[in-house]
């Protein structure tokens, strides 16, 4: 009963999160890899060892690279991402990768046109928004046969609200490691928010499910109780289940992010960061607009 009770202190909370994330997209701007601009992206080999980044970066501006990303990769790798480079660039590519000794091994050369990356992009943005208009006709059926005190539409609309919260933290927070790290924004983050909503709708439901059970007992004890309370009650038999259920996947995401390989960090590093924000979603926001929308209509 805690968290509905207190229901006013987490809105401020989720607002002020909110808030934060879209001044880190206002201010920092995400940074599009090159599935969605176009661009290059070359994975360089060195057996003999890979050279210093800073040495190679050098070599690379003196190459006429603008607007390029260096990452390691491996053990022996690097991967750059770059914009469209020229018949001259990609022709010299293997000696502008190698620095003294260590030489240069091309062993992944990918060019996509800007054509196809705005298309990628274009599919990304209606692939999340197919998903959250079909989660919330979905969670309308489920729940059509619950109509007091707020109806199934209303269900649906909420998890709705709370899935955008749980897209737009994760953006947020990644247009800020892009201003510091460099991360740009690719199919594979597009393949972590995805996968947040599916795991952050499937908490919200199990909650409302249990709120739904619980106004089934209600009816047919004919007891009558305060939604709140029942809410409440729903929140409370879930809670544990919910903390144990995503606590286990963040401990699968911190060992793949901090022993995994460099090319997957960011992709766990999102998911790690939605699924926080999912779990705080389903728990402390879902529920407790539940209750809110539940106590203006019985205003009304």
């Amino acid at each position: 009963m805690f968290i509905v009770s207190h229901r006013s202190i987490f809105f401020a909370l989720t607002g002020l999160l909110i808030a934060a994330s879209l001044a880190c997209v206002a201010i920092f701007g995400l940074r599009f890899g090159t599935d969605f601009t176009g661009g290059t992206l070359v994975q360089a080999s060195y057996p003999a060892g890979r050279p210093d980044a800073k040495a190679l970066s050098e070599q690379l501006d003196a190459a006429g690279f603008k607007g390029y990303s260096l990452r390691e990769a491996n053990t022996n790798d690097y991967i750059l991402r770059s914009g469209a480079i020229s018949t001259a660039q990609r022709a010299s590519l293997g000696t502008t990768l190698s620095v003294g000794s260590s030489t240069a091994n091309i062993a992944v050369l990918t060019e996509v046109g800007p054509t196809i990356g705005t298309e990628l992009r274009n599919k990304a943005l209606v692939s999340i928004v197919v998903v959250l208009l079909c989660i919330l006709l979905f969670i309308a059926f489920a729940f059509r046969k619950v109509s007091r005190p707020v109806s199934s539409w209303v269900y649906g609309l909420i998890a709705l609200v709370t899935l955008l919260h749980d897209v737009v933290v994760p953006t947020g927070f990644f247009a800020l490691l892009g201003h510091f790290t460099g991360a740009q924004v690719d199919t594979l983050f597009v393949t972590a928010i995805l996968t947040v909503l599916g795991f952050s709708v499937h908490d919200t439901i199990v909650v409302f499910d249990r709120v739904r059970e619980n106004l089934r007992r209600n009816h047919e004890s004919g007891r009558k109780e305060d939604f709140a309370i029942t809410a409440g009650h729903a929140l409370g038999q879930t809670f544990i289940r919910s903390l144990n259920t995503s606590l286990t996947v963040v401990i699968t995401l911190t060992a793949l992010y901090v022993l995994g390989p460099v090319s997957t960090k960011d992709f766990a590093l999102t998911l790690l960061v939605g699924i926080v924000a999912g779990t705080y979603s389903s728990i402390f926001l879902a529920t407790p607009l539940l209750v809110t929308v539940a106590k203006r209509q019985e205003g009304k």
